[in-house]
């Protein structure tokens, strides 16, 4: 990969490659630092909020994904409408190494890490391979992706059962499979080597020893131009369905000070020796004995930074784009302050009684919730209809307050008064979660959704009584008609 010169000089105009909740976070960012911003939306993304917020937004015919993957076309309307940047968000393009290269041949500033470190991260053997040298503990395992069945089950024999196989080129959970015993492998193989091969078009997996009830931890990273890197503390984000987090906590209510200490010590280091610039999450596994260990690193903004932001006050978008532009740190690790506890709930637009079906529809009813230390991130409102092209992620509530007992009573009550009528939604999941003794313990690994989900009452009482009133009031209406 071609090493560029960096573009520095101010941001005076941004084109945001993204869509929904997280557009609006950027135009927001944008709006406080000065900064006019495009807008780009598929013609199913013609009534979003963000495309109105915009100063300035286009339209993208054709395919609905594709008008967000499209680099050449996106790179192309940046040059047209005079932009300086673009921001890309999470998702789609924000870790495509390519995209990052041809932003900048184009003299387009990438609002994101270098297109190598991009490359680096994205790659997983390769970024464990760099992790180890860089003295970071990582799980044993494979050393390269592997696409033949028998290699992989020599490996496996090695390191001992459980063990985990994932997508060498993708991320999300697909292509993921956990083998328990030998006879389990060939099948789970082809599985995981079939599913990657469908949504990332390599198969290729890698192999690693399985850890049983762990902890998931990332430590959030920035870095400027010049060598300075800090971190903004730790988040748990082992509530997943699926592999897919739900609910992400700044910082872990259950981590021994001397590991989170010992977390930040390896991250901030390796990220210095690398030359690692603007954000970045690197993720851990931690153990049931406390050992921790990397898994992967992601090189964008993650959708759960509106906790860390909560509980240090930095903004972490502006700050992206601070250091696109060159510009040093606001501060150095010693200046930065995590005040109490944060919690983000990913509110989705699927139902958790059917398998996690997604949902799709017209909004009919939408109320979010309000008052101290609450903060609601949303592509929704009344009326909204969901299209079916895209994630089922629909708003993000995050609530913050200084104790863990406060954040959770905060969080109960906020979610009680969020309100989404006309499609299922993850809420009544979410509202027995922070109903839960051992969430309210701070007790919780990545095993947490498939072994309460079972025992969690996931019926919507509100929705059912609204039901019931409008089914009242019809039969009044129709009495009257007779």
């Amino acid at each position: 990969m071609i090493k560029f010169k960096p573009i520095n000089r101010e941001i005076k105009k941004v084109l945001i490659a993204n869509r929904g909740e997280i557009a609006t976070r950027i135009i927001r960012a944008c709006k406080e630092l000065g900064i006019k911003t495009v807008a780009i939306y598929s013609e199913a993304d013609s009534k979003s909020i963000y495309v109105k917020k915009a100063d300035e937004a286009y339209l993208i015919p054709g395919d609905p994904i594709q008008a967000y993957l499209n680099y050449f076309r996106i790179v192309d309307l940046a040059k047209q409408t005079k932009c300086d940047a673009i921001h890309p968000g999470y998702g789609f393009l924000s870790e495509n190494p390519e995209f990052a290269e041809y932003c900048l041949k184009q003299g387009i500033i990438f609002i994101g890490p270098k297109p190598e470190h991009i490359a680096l991260f994205g790659d997983k053997m390769a970024a464990k391979k760099k992790m180890r040298e860089l003295g970071v503990p990582v799980l044993p395992g494979s050393d390269e992706p592997i696409t033949d069945i028998n290699k992989a089950k020599k490996i496996a024999d090695e390191i001992g059962y459980p063990v985990i196989l994932k997508a060498a080129f993708g991320g999300g959970g697909r292509g993921m499979r956990i083998v328990r015993k030998e006879s389990d492998f060939e099948d789970m193989f082809r599985s995981a080597y079939n599913e990657a091969k469908k949504f990332f078009g390599r198969g290729d997996v890698f192999i690693e020893k399985y850890v049983e009830n762990p902890r998931h931890i990332e430590v959030q990273i920035m870095a400027d131009k010049y060598g300075n890197v800090v971190h903004l503390g730790d988040r748990d984000c082992s509530i997943q369905r699926r592999h897919q987090k739900i609910v992400e906590i700044a910082r872990s209510p259950s981590l021994k000070e001397e590991v989170r200490k010992e977390l930040y010590r390896a991250s901030v280091k390796a990220m210095f020796k690398v030359g690692y610039e603007n954000v970045g999450t690197i993720e851990y596994l931690v153990d049931e004995n406390d050992n921790f260990y990397f898994i992967e690193m992601n090189t964008r903004l993650q959708v759960e930074h509106t906790v860390t932001e909560m509980i240090t006050g930095i903004d972490i978008v502006q700050m992206m784009i601070k250091i696109a532009e060159g510009r040093k740190l606001d501060f150095l690790q010693e200046d930065i302050t995590m005040r109490g506890y944060a919690i983000e709930f990913r509110v989705n637009a699927e139902d958790p009684s059917k398998n996690f079906a997604p949902s799709v529809g017209l909004i009919t009813s939408y109320h979010s919730p309000g008052g101290p230390g609450v903060r609601v991130d949303a592509a929704a409102y009344k009326d909204y209809v969901i299209p079916p092209y895209y994630d089922s992620m629909i708003a993000k509530l995050s609530v913050w307050a200084l104790t863990w007992e406060q954040v959770v009573n905060r969080a109960r009550r906020a979610l009680d008064e969020f309100i989404i009528r006309g499609v299922p939604t993850n809420l009544p999941l979410l509202r027995a979660i922070v109903r839960d003794k051992d969430f309210i313990e701070g007790k919780f690994t990545t095993k947490y959704i498939e072994e309460k989900l079972p025992t969690f009452n996931l019926e919507d009482k509100a929705r059912d009584l609204e039901d019931l009133v409008a089914a009242i009031a019809g039969a009044i209406a129709a009495y009257h008609r007779i």
